[in-house]
Parts: structure tokens; sequence; C-alpha cells
């Protein structure tokens, strides 16, 4: 099957060639100001391909209702939804069209074939500028009743702050930029660490026992597994092992250590959404063709 696939991203859109299973001719483009422009980018990119595409697999954010065939929710790309989008895209690139949740396609490609294909249930978290997420249960995704399974950027503590506002890496370097003025990235705080900076060990500190709490919330609720974490920090070898460390304690503490989940990182890094769209095109035409 040869699939063009999209990850649309508030600050540019990632394609690529699906062939047989495989992922290939990744680039992007910069996301377009309005939905025309968008549809044409579109087209101009499947008419580059060399081989004839037998459908677009679309990886969006926002609450992607399929029975609507809408992309309700909000997003930084306001123009996509809450429109007709599934129709207007058919009709505009005469494919087929599938398009599920960026945080949700992730996971589907980690479920599938990367660090959850051993796994029954599962959560994966996508650490990044904000916090998202999947739900998988008996390895069929869980969306639930308004299409919120997984937005675990929302849940709060005692604090008043959503783990998005407090729980990343992105955040944490925002706070350290405010507090000394020296502008910094997340990962400088690894390497000022490192380095002996106390502040930037704190902050780091700080991030990871969020993580893990919020972990903790999920863990004794879902009862998954599996914990897959995703984003850029899951690039860093620690992650999952500090992590983990933490989030037994936190079990341990109430007596419920027993329960203790594997976590991994991710596998597929910045291709997770163009995999997982595809594989959410072949999962959702071949129940069609049942």
């Amino acid at each position: 099957m040869s699939l063009a696939v999209f990850d649309i991203g508030g600050t540019a859109v990632k394609h690529g060639l699906w062939i047989n299973g495989r992922l290939t001719k990744v680039d992007s483009f910069a996301t377009p100001q309005n939905y025309e422009a968008l549809l044409e980018k579109f087209r101009q990119t499947i008419q580059q391909y060399d081989q004839p595409i037998e459908g677009a697999a679309i990886s969006s954010p926002g609450a992607v209702d399929v029975a609507k065939r809408q992309i309700l929710g909000i997003s930084a790309i306001e123009y996509i939804h809450h429109r007709p989008i599934f129709d207007e895209l058919e009709s505009c690139l005469n494919l087929p069209v599938a398009i599920e949740n960026d945080a949700n396609c992730a996971g589907i490609a980690e479920v599938e074939l990367g660090a959850g294909r051993d796994a029954q249930n599962m959560v994966f978290v996508v650490l990044g500028t904000g916090v998202g997420g999947a739900i998988f249960i008996q390895r069929q995704l869980y969306k639930g009743s308004n299409l919120f399974g997984g937005e675990f950027g929302l849940m709060k503590s005692m604090d008043t702050q959503t783990f998005s506002q407090k729980g990343t890496l992105v955040k944490a370097a925002n706070f350290y930029t405010k507090q000394t003025a020296k502008a910094v990235e997340g990962k400088d705080l690894f390497w000022l660490s490192e380095a002996g900076d106390q502040l930037a060990a704190n902050y780091l500190d700080d991030m990871y026992q969020r993580i893990a709490n919020n972990l903790y919330n999920i863990q004794v609720t879902l009862d998954p597994e599996l914990i897959i974490l995703g984003g850029g920090v899951s690039k860093r070898p620690e992650l999952a092992e500090e992590i983990a460390g933490r989030l037994k304690h936190l079990l341990k503490e109430e007596q419920v250590e027993e329960i203790m989940p594997q976590v991994r990182c991710c596998a597929f890094q910045n291709d997770a959404n163009l995999i997982g769209a595809a594989l959410n095109f072949e999962r959702t035409f071949a129940k069609n063709e049942k």
C-alpha cells in the first residue's frame, strides 16, 4: 500500500511516503496560514510522488471525531476545526482519507511496532511543550466518551497547576530563565546540572518528581502494565530509569508496589506521528472492508 502521510503541527506540516510498511521521503513545509493553502500544499506534495497514491493518512491536533468526520476541540491551527474536513479532503485529493489525533497516532505507532508491541494494556505519555497522551486497553485505543481520553496535560495538582503547566522540560527551562535572566532551552538544563549548577539540578529534580506524581495517579486509576514516555525529553537515556524509581517509591509508600508498571521511552521519536497515521489508515480501511 502506498500512502501520503501528513502530520499537521502548529509551525510545520511533516509529510512522508508510506510504502508497504515503511516510511520514506520524510520532509516538511511551513504550516499554511489558511485552509485553502493547506489543501494546495497537500495536493502539491502528493503530486511529487512517483507512484500511484492509494490514500492520505493524517495526524492532527484536536479531538478527531471519526463518526462525525470532523476535528473538534481547539488548537493553534483554528481553520481545521469544526468543518466537514474528512469529506472536503477526500473530494479535494480524490483519495480516501483517515485522520486521528497526533498523540493517538504516536501511541498507535508505539503499540503496533515500537515500545509497546509486547504489551496488552498501556499508557503513552507525550512530554513536549505541554503534555498529551493515549490510552490502550487490550491493545485498542480508548478515546473516552468525549474524545478526551489521554489528555493527561490537564491533570491538576494541589497547587492548581496542570501537568502541562509545570511538568515538562520546556517549562522547567522557562522557570530557570525567569529566575536567572539567562535564556536557556530544556536541553541546556542537563549540561548545566552536570556542570554543577544547583538551580538547574533543582528544576530537573522538580520536573522528574512532577512527572512521577502524575504517573502515579494514572497507574492507580488505569493500572496499565506499561507506561511509554514520548516527546523530546524521552531522548535522554536516563529518563525512564529516573521516573521508574520515583514512581516505585510513591507506590511503595501506599503499599501497592506490586502494581508497578514497566516504564520505557518511545522507539520512534519524531517519526511516530507519521507512522501511526499510516497504521491508523490501514486499520480503518481494513475494518471498512470486512
